[in-house]
């Protein structure tokens, strides 16, 4: 163990100096073929890789040498779908009412690291209470660790609709008026919801097209949003150089999320032929969220762990939402990798891949949704998605062959995030 600790200590030691750090890796994966490149050095300074080498090249004077010959390294991975601020838990409804900013803060920091350790460096966040914007500045400054955050902060969403946070409240507590808690009904309340994004910080939007599993209201699949609303949210969205992400378990509000041009829908659970058509036209992306679906289903059976009005949606939803994916990457729509964890426990994100890998797309698109195509989402693909000259030195590794076996991204045994090595 002391071995260890002095080994990290001299390793941060050295990015903070300027040293190179050189990694002897016994296989890469090149995530855009899906090959493995035995036998290459990676050389990072600061936070970025400058240079990958045939062979196990030899360090200079006052190099940091790290030893990744036994096994596959590989860029950090992106889950496109987490709730950072809180995890599933059977008492999940009182701490929504008890829980202070700085108790979800202080949960908030925990999941981040969680999720940093199990070889995510890079996630979105869809939905919050606004912690994960705090959260997002912390982690950036270096006051905090975790992965690097891309944040819609709170969700927007319509009087009762999946997202209205006083769903299940009742009636004489009310939310003060205002955009900023997220709650709209018009075109011109929803173009403002989006501003107060922009003023708070945000990098994406996120909607709620359709009712939801988790909320406490009888429908999960009825769209919330009119065509005029959903059009005030993007047409502003894109005025701000945001993309919009959708979630939408329904057929009607999902098809009117894609027809008014969102970037990615959450779920995509009840889509229909007519469905993944439009999601081909308007090349959007289906971020499948398969493990989150399975986990609620699986709670659902627990006596007590829902609110009554959520254990039917949880059981509809979660025998359907992989066969939905399947279908939806078999006739061409574009994937990307995401999760939304919190509603399972953090740091199991990887398992996802194995649900994809069942429902059949193959192991190495799976990657490449988890790395170059969410890196293209986010604005990112020049500096993250990929192990390459330039980029951000986000890296990982295990021990085998994820592209054989998914199941072995579930051990992640070492982590660098910005040319830091955290595990």
């Amino acid at each position: 163990m002391r071995k260890i600790t002095l080994l990290f200590l001299f390793l941060i030691s050295a990015a903070s100096f300027g040293q190179k750090t050189v990694l002897h890796c016994g296989n890469i994966i090149d995530v855009a073929t899906g090959k493995l490149v035995p036998q290459q050095t990676i050389i990072v300074e600061k936070n970025k890789i400058t240079d990958i080498q045939n062979g196990y090249a030899k360090p200079g004077a006052g190099d940091v040498v790290v030893d990744l010959k036994n096994k596959t390294v590989l860029p950090g991975l992106i889950d496109m779908h987490v709730h950072i601020e809180s995890e599933t838990s059977k008492d999940q409804y009182i701490k929504r009412m008890s829980n202070t900013p700085a108790d979800i803060a202080f949960e908030a920091q925990k999941h981040a690291l969680t999720t940093l350790m199990a070889g995510f460096t890079t996630v979105r966040d869809l939905g919050g209470t606004g912690v994960n914007i705090s959260l997002r500045n912390a982690i950036n400054k270096g006051l905090v660790s975790g992965p690097r955050i891309f944040t819609s902060g709170k969700t927007i969403a319509t009087t009762g609709g999946h997202g209205d946070p006083s769903n299940g409240w009742r009636q004489d507590i009310k939310l003060p008026e205002g955009s900023e808690n997220g709650v709209v009904d018009s075109e011109e309340e929803a173009r403002k919801a989006v501003r107060q994004r922009y003023q708070d910080g945000v990098d994406c939007i996120k909607i709620t097209a359709t009712g939801g599993v988790l909320s406490i209201a009888k429908s999960g699949k009825a769209p919330q949003f009119t065509p005029n609303e959903l059009d005030g949210v993007i047409q502003t969205a894109n005025d701000y150089g945001f993309h919009v992400a959708a979630h939408a378990h329904g057929k009607e509000g999902m098809e009117r999320a894609l027809k008014a041009g969102v970037t990615t829908i959450e779920h995509g659970t009840f889509l229909d032929d007519e469905t993944i058509k439009l999601f081909k036209d308007k090349g959007a992306y289906l971020v499948p969220t398969i493990i989150a679906g399975k986990t609620v289903a699986d709670s659902a059976k627990v006596k007590g762990y829902y609110h009554p009005l959520v254990v039917p949606k949880a059981i509809e939803t979660g025998a359907k939402i992989q066969e939905a994916f399947g279908r939806a990457y078999k006739a061409g729509v574009k994937i990307a990798f995401g999760t939304d964890a919190g509603v399972y426990p953090h740091g199991y994100n990887a398992k996802e891949f194995q649900y994809m890998v069942e429902a059949g797309m193959p192991m190495e698109e799976c990657l490449r949704a988890a790395t170059l195509v969410s890196a293209e989402i986010l604005g990112m693909k020049d500096q993250i998605g990929s192990l390459e000259k330039g980029k951000l030195a986000d890296i990982i590794a295990v021990e085998g062959n994820p592209i054989a076996d998914p199941k072995i991204l579930m051990k992640v045994s070492f982590v660098m995030k910005d040319g830091k090595v955290y595990k």
